[in-house]
């Protein structure tokens, strides 16, 4: 496959620094700001109905973003492995199906929230039920959200087109996630307090992809780089 030329990569690169951020942000709002602010109550969560709506809003905007990220970046890599970046795409796009099967979950307890003046332990009982089936469906899709940063870290590890670094905080943000997904079934070690740690790696992995993608866009790294003519013989 031939290689992008400089200013495709730089332009490619820059359009998944975009999506990435979207990804990011709207991320940080719905998966940890919005439970931080409503907690595991259905009154609280009556009480800000603006704001559970709102991380609804934003978990559906991540999974665009997230569904389209892969794609953009497949031209960035696939001259690089392209059976890597075929996994890359593949990984990433399997769990939208998975993230969005979670949050109807959530929009189940949307009805709950206009009736918790009425029987409250009941409704208690039925938002706490829906905000564990998506959590449930939240852990199988973080299987993948880990899974394709492996692909991910190879590919900026082997192309050098992003900083090598983030390749390996990639790659070991990747393993994070599975070990934090399986951890959690295995007795003991799902309420260990190291297992919450795992995922560090990808925060800054991701975080520091995203900003490079958007503010430097793919450079030519290795791939870029042909092969030195063989020598002449005498």
């Amino acid at each position: 496959m031939k290689t992008p030329s400089q200013g495709q990569l730089r332009r490619d690169g820059r359009v998944a620094g975009a999506l990435y951020l979207a990804v990011v942000l709207s991320g940080m709002f719905c998966l940890a700001w919005v439970p931080g602010q409503l907690g595991d109550s259905a009154a609280t969560a009556a009480a800000h109905a603006g704001l559970y709506r709102a991380g609804i809003a934003a978990f559906l905007l991540m999974q665009v973003a997230f569904l389209l990220l892969p794609l953009a970046l497949y031209p960035v890599f696939a001259d690089v492995d392209r059976r890597a970046a075929v996994a890359m795409v593949a990984l990433a796009v399997a769990s939208v199906p998975l993230g969005l099967f979670a949050l109807s979950h959530r929009m189940e307890a949307l009805p709950l929230l206009q009736g918790v003046g009425g029987a409250r332990e009941a409704i208690e009982s039925a938002y706490a039920t829906s905000q564990q089936r998506a959590g449930n469906g939240l852990r199988l899709a973080s299987l993948f959200w880990g899974l394709w940063l492996l692909p991910f870290g190879w590919l900026v590890l082997r192309s050098g087109r992003l900083p090598r670094v983030l390749g390996v905080l990639l790659l070991l943000g990747g393993i994070g996630y599975v070990v934090q997904v399986f951890g959690g079934l295995v007795p003991f070690v799902a309420d260990a307090g190291w297992l919450r740690y795992v995922r560090m790696p990808a925060a800054f992995g991701e975080i520091g992809s995203c900003m490079w993608l958007l503010l430097f866009g793919a450079g030519q790294g290795r791939a870029g780089n042909p092969p030195a003519p063989p020598a002449s013989v005498a």
